[in-house]
């Protein structure tokens, strides 16, 4: 049975329409995707505004986004670092405008979104340690910002999900800044391409094997599938998972990421973390915001959108 016959029925007249997708030519893909991008319109119920964010160790400022309620109370409220999909190559914070409106409308929280530096100018762990100095600074700058410090969360989607999984690996080892909860959803955890789903999806119209090899080497700034890889770009080579905040995330069975996300949060829980995750059958890599009005995208939304305010709540488990 082909892919096409896999798909949620759902999701279908979108997938057959769908053109397929290229990244041989980073530039040009960049161009192609700035030449088409229509603006988020803004919800009057939240606030926007941007800011400069001191890199660490002599690195440059990184820009983020910021989104919180307008109306919101006198107490502090929790927060989310929030990093976007692209495959490390692709994309800026203002991809995820409506993504973060959503999160901060639903959830009460500040939502920061990263625009971390891009591959392959600026391989690992350049986009990460941009994570990390947000992080940092949420948590330095949380009285200021009328941030709960003990309710942060990091999220992200495909490799803005990998970037979480890593973020919290790394605040962990570092011993840096408490993160209250990941939401890492179908994310980009691992380099060697080895499992079923990433030889099994080699449509042109998703996120392809061919595009993931591309990808991870111009984000490694080398061969994938090495073993001198680090945990933190390839969270799936983490050997030690325990201690890490509890997780959620969702993956369609239609998704080069399926079987490498299952496989990561089973080895979370396995290591005594509180997770929760769906596989949705018939979902293809980032299908809610390719069909964002078809019944299954809107219920994983909400799936997703309540786990984030469980778990910044404290009321995960």
């Amino acid at each position: 049975m082909g892919i096409d016959d896999k798909v949620h029925r759902e999701l279908r007249s979108v997938w057959d329409t769908m053109s397929p997708m290229r990244i041989d030519d980073v530039v040009a893909v960049r161009n192609e995707l700035d030449a088409t991008t229509i603006s988020t319109p803004r919800d009057p119920a939240i606030s926007w505004d941007s800011a400069m964010v001191p890199g660490l160790s002599g690195a440059p400022a990184v820009r983020v986004r910021t989104f919180v309620p307008a109306t919101r109370p006198d107490t502090p409220i929790a927060a989310v670092v929030w990093m976007h999909g692209g495959g490390f190559l692709f994309g800026g914070a203002e991809d995820n405008d409506g993504m973060a409106q959503l999160l901060a409308r639903e959830t009460g929280a500040l939502v920061v979104s990263v625009d971390y530096r891009l591959a392959p100018e600026h391989p690992f762990p350049c986009g990460l340690e941009d994570c990390y100095a947000v992080l940092t600074w949420l948590a330095a700058e949380s009285t200021r910002l009328g941030v709960d410090r003990a309710r942060i969360g990091v999220g992200g989607v495909s490799a803005g999900g990998g970037l979480a999984a890593g973020l919290a690996l790394l605040a962990r080892d570092r011993g840096g800044p408490a993160i209250a909860f990941q939401m890492p959803l179908y994310p980009m955890l691992d380099d060697r391409n080895v499992t079923p789903a990433s030889h099994e999806i080699t449509d042109s119209r998703t996120w392809s094997r061919d595009k993931n090899l591309t990808a991870w080497r111009h984000y490694l700034g080398h061969e994938p599938g090495g073993d001198s890889v680090s945990p933190f770009a390839a969270p799936a080579r983490a050997r030690d998972l325990a201690g890490l905040p509890p997780a959620y995330t969702m993956v369609g069975t239609v998704d080069l990421f399926r079987d490498e996300t299952i496989d990561y949060m089973s080895r979370l829980s396995q290591a005594g973390v509180p997770v929760e995750w769906h596989v949705v059958p018939g979902g293809f890599h980032a299908f809610e915001h390719a069909v964002p009005d078809a019944e299954v995208s809107r219920r994983v939304r909400c799936e997703y959108v309540s786990a984030l305010r469980r778990g910044l709540s404290g009321q995960f488990i």
